[in-house]
């Protein structure tokens, strides 16, 4: 196996040197948007070496799960970040319509990376449970009553969460004072393999808080689907359309009423008290509100009556009260008939 790596060792490790490269690029720039297209093509590149490189490691099956670590040769170890830097750059991809698509398959890539990594015993950890809610396999689970919130899991993984932090900040400073004897060529074979080791530590606990992220993410996306794809409610009924009233003047009392009848056969007059009997009657005005204190209520309108017996019922009192404005035209007409203008009229004088 060690002769085939070696074989393809120089294309394989430009591979993943221009994957490396470019995702530190990524990390260190300084565009304003994650979007833009001179991010996006780096995206798009680093993508394409890292997953030809790993095609090539599957074919050169590198990594067994029948091996252990001591058995895996120091140069070929940074291969196994392979799947870790994938899911790092499958996330900074934006195209918004396959969002959950990114997050699914970058949680694939970092959950394979961390099987890869509990095979050979590098690190102490426990799977992430699967999307769906399961426990991984090989990952120990309890039973809890799912109404009641694991308060000791919770307190556990706070715990782990800050043991991580810890790890990551040491694990990040020996780094720094051993990649330069690295990238020179001046480290011996130890101080490589322990390069490696590091290397693989600190994207462990990169994986598991991304896979975190990715979890509480996806649980977003599929209950905004979901909101989406549910039928609508069911409707309460519509209100019928009320039949549009008739022209009138509303005058306070009868005595208004008569005045302002005068002269306008064509528009009834009408008081207060006839409009609010009327409306009462019609259904249209509750009796709260109005009325004097401790008056019985008004009668509501009869159960069942449908839009056609108000509509009938209201042109009868409005065809009446067009009869009464009609014989008190008459009266007044009447009246002109047998007094001049100006009765009456003894103080003005004309």
């Amino acid at each position: 196996m060690m002769a085939e790596a070696g074989a393809g060792g120089p294309r394989l490790a430009e591979l993943l040197a221009l994957g490396r490269r470019l995702w530190d690029e990524l990390e260190t720039s300084t565009e304003p948007s994650s979007g833009a297209p001179t991010v996006q093509d780096k995206v798009r590149q680093g993508l394409d070496a890292l997953q030809r490189a790993a095609a090539m490691v599957a074919q050169l099956e590198l990594f067994s799960e029948n091996e252990e670590l001591e058995e895996i040769a120091s140069a070929d170890l940074k291969f196994m970040l392979l799947p870790a830097l994938l899911g790092a750059l499958t996330l900074k991809q934006v195209d918004l319509s396959r969002r959950r698509e990114h997050l699914e398959s970058a949680r694939e890539h970092f959950l394979r990376f961390l099987k890869l990594c509990r095979n050979y015993g590098l690190g102490s950890f426990q799977l992430p449970p699967g999307p769906a809610g399961e426990e991984a396999a090989g990952s120990p689970s309890a039973p809890q009553d799912p109404a009641q919130p694991n308060l000791v899991a919770m307190a556990m993984s706070r715990t782990a969460k800050i043991e991580r932090y810890k790890q990551k900040k040491e694990l990040e400073n020996k780094l720094a004072s051993m990649s330069s004897s690295v990238e020179s060529g001046t480290a011996d074979e130890d101080q490589i393999r322990e390069f490696y080791i590091l290397q693989i530590q600190k994207w462990i606990g990169t994986s598991l808080e991304e896979i975190e992220s990715i979890d509480q993410e996806l649980v977003i996306l599929r209950s905004r689907d979901a909101a989406k794809q549910a039928p609508a409610g069911p409707r309460g009924p519509s209100r019928p359309a009320r039949t549009p009233l008739k022209p009138f003047i509303l005058t306070r009392d009868a005595a208004q009423a008569r005045v302002f009848g005068a002269g306008y056969p064509g528009l009834p007059t009408m008081t207060v008290d006839d409009w609010y009997e009327q409306r009462r009657k019609q259904g249209i005005v509750s009796q709260q509100g109005f009325g004097e204190p401790g008056s019985p209520p008004c009668p509501s309108p009869p159960a069942g009556a449908t839009d056609e017996e108000l509509q009938k019922q209201q042109q009868e009192t409005e065809e009446e009260e067009d009869e009464e404005a009609l014989r008190k035209a008459r009266d007044w007409d009447d009246w002109k008939d047998t007094h001049p203008r100006g009765y009456g009229n003894r103080h003005n004088m004309g």
